[in-house]
């Protein structure tokens, strides 16, 4: 029975052209074998499964090649090839800094490093998780590395670059490898699965690309768990209950119930979700991704940056049609909202439910009718004509007004249409002008004159002073970090410290600082004040801000002054040390 290979071993790249989302680096390579520009020491850095690694054993194959081809690749059939292909090559040494990480295990490569090689041109010296090397290791590699011999060529290999020191960055070649995009992971499946004779569906490429995270050998892992679960034939929904990954069609009907309004059919399909076994928080960041991918899929511009399947790309755009611009962006604000309270909510499964009855309720707001209007004979006054509501003029009472009236005030239209008089300024200030906010409700009582006189409209302030507690105003307090999501500092304070109350009316906020006192800015406090007075329905509300004063106490630190506290409370003590001649020592 033939030895089974896995995929990531078995199509390992043999060559440049092989080597799969890389091409700009493979071709800087190239060119530096073909001029002979080639540096003492590179350094291969990337996330893992991109070919790091695998470049390197290419690159020391092909400069070692003793009849390289004309594109300067190597040509598998000289002596130094075939001891690399046979993997008894002594040009080329691999060491593993994760289990060698000592100063001896680099003492022990420097001693190598002066023998010359036997074949071929250079030594070259390959370590894999560079990062891992101690202080030590990496002070012992430092002059070696600096200036090798003219044969010794080192290639150091890392996927965290920020580890590595300074002093050894700066005496390398850095070569930054990129993540595998979903397209070349999904051909390069394919091509894999045509080799092996296995029949795989796209969409389930598509889903081990993404699960793969722009690592190919990841990806090649996954593929061979498939092949052993589903045999020669890989289908989407196998692949789906293999991986453990949310079907993609349950976003499409979560889109399509929230634009119908249907807050019961959301319920229904997140609780069929949980019931999967499903993680409520990333269904949350799942749902978010898909709005996202169909935003995009609204413009053809930015339709190329979906990276998924031709398949589910067009089931993008096909949505992307039925979705409103701004449904989406107020969509993916309230997912995001969410997402940043799920982590902190103690009830995580409301939190996540009443996120998604807001999105059933976006655009309802912009479906009520506006009332009817019916135009109102002009004034002789002015030639301007006005709309009041058909219901309101229909049902105000009329009633006629005295010749003897002083003539009214200059009309101003207000920005709803309808008429408003010119308030007379008071004689002398209200009780109601306690803070400089506009008032929040005001109703309008509309006065129809007789048969062929003018109408007028007057307003009468209607103003709320409800009492309210201390409960009451925490509740109202809890609702005010959603108002300044994209202030973190300013959010983090509102949640952390609480007001209390002063008087009926009067609330303080006490701060530890003057750099939180800062973030209540005067737009801040006018819309806090605002949010509390129509929530409160307390006209009067009004917050102060107050810096904490913080009193420190002397402390004793010497025996000295300790002694000297104590014998301040207990007298006799002084009495005892002089009967018995102690010295403080």
């Amino acid at each position: 029975m033939e030895q089974y290979i896995v995929s990531a071993r078995k199509y390992r790249p043999a060559s440049f052209e092989t080597v799969i989302g890389q091409d700009a680096l493979t071709e800087t390579l190239r060119n530096a074998i073909r001029l002979n520009h080639l540096a003492h020491a590179y350094l291969f850095c990337g996330p893992r499964g991109v070919g790091k690694t695998t470049c390197a054993r290419i690159f020391a194959k092909t400069i070692n090649c003793l009849n390289p081809s004309p594109n300067h690749d190597a040509c598998n059939e000289c002596e130094s090839c075939r001891a690399f292909n046979e993997q008894r090559s002594f040009n080329i040494h691999e060491l593993d800094a994760a289990s060698n990480n000592s100063v001896e295990d680099i003492r022990a490569l420097i001693q190598e490093v002066r023998i010359p090689p036997q074949i071929g041109k250079y030594s070259v010296y390959i370590i894999d998780e560079v990062h891992m090397l101690s202080q030590g290791a990496f002070n012992a590699l430092l002059k070696t590395l600096e200036e090798p011999p003219s044969y010794a060529i080192f290639i150091l290999a890392t996927t965290e670059k920020h580890k590595v020191l300074p002093t050894i960055l700066s005496r390398c070649q850095v070569f930054d490898f990129q993540r595998i995009t979903v397209r070349d992971t999904i051909n390069h499946l394919a091509y894999v699965a045509k080799q092996e004779g296995i029949t795989a569906d796209e969409q389930a490429l598509a889903v081990i690309a993404e699960k793969a995270d722009g690592g190919m050998r990841d990806a090649l892992s996954i593929f061979d768990q498939l092949v052993a679960f589903c045999g020669n034939t890989v289908t989407y929904q196998r692949t789906i209950e293999v991986l453990n990954v949310l079907d993609s069609a349950y976003y499409f009907r979560f889109v399509d119930a929230a634009l119908q309004h249907d807050a019961k059919a959301v319920l229904l399909m997140f609780n069929e979700i949980l019931q999967k076994g499903f993680d409520a928080g990333c269904f949350v960041v799942g749902l978010m991704q898909h709005i996202r991918n169909v935003l995009m899929a609204k413009d053809q511009v930015t339709l190329s940056l979906l990276e998924t399947s031709d398949a589910i790309r067009t089931q993008y755009a096909t949505q992307s049609t039925q979705c409103p611009a701004v449904w989406l962006f107020q969509a993916l604000d309230v997912l995001n909202t969410c997402d940043v309270q799920y982590r902190t909510a103690r009830n995580k499964r409301l939190t996540v439910e009443i996120a998604l009855i807001k999105l059933t309720q976006l655009g309802l707001a912009q479906s009520v009718p506006a009332p009817a209007m019916q135009p109102v004979a002009a004034n002789s006054s002015s030639s301007s004509t006005t709309a009041v509501p058909a219901s309101v003029a229909s049902s105000a009472p009329q009633r006629p007004i005295a010749q003897s009236a002083p003539p009214a005030p200059a009309a101003q239209v207000a920005p709803s249409g309808f008429t408003r008089p010119a308030a007379p300024k008071p004689s002398a200030p209200s009780v109601n002008t306690i803070s400089a906010m506009p008032r929040l409700h005001t109703a309008v009582q509309y006065e129809q004159k007789s048969a062929g006189a003018s109408p007028m409209s007057t307003f009468q302030n209607e103003e709320h002073n409800n009492p309210f507690g201390l409960d009451q105003l925490l509740d109202v307090w809890a609702g005010l970090p959603k108002l300044f999501f994209d202030k973190t500092r300013l959010t983090s304070i509102l949640n952390e410290y609480k007001p209390v109350l002063l008087s009926d009316t009067e609330a303080e906020l006490v701060l530890t600082n003057p750099w939180q006192e800062e973030l209540f800015d005067t737009e801040v406090m006018q819309t806090i004040n605002t949010y509390a007075r129509q929530h409160l329905k307390n006209d009067r509300f009004i917050l102060h801000l107050r810096i904490a004063t913080y009193q420190k106490d002397n402390q004793v630190y010497t025996d000295a002054e300790k002694y000297k506290v104590l014998m301040q409370k207990n007298p006799a003590l002084a009495e005892l040390t002089s009967t018995l001649n102690m010295q403080l020592l």
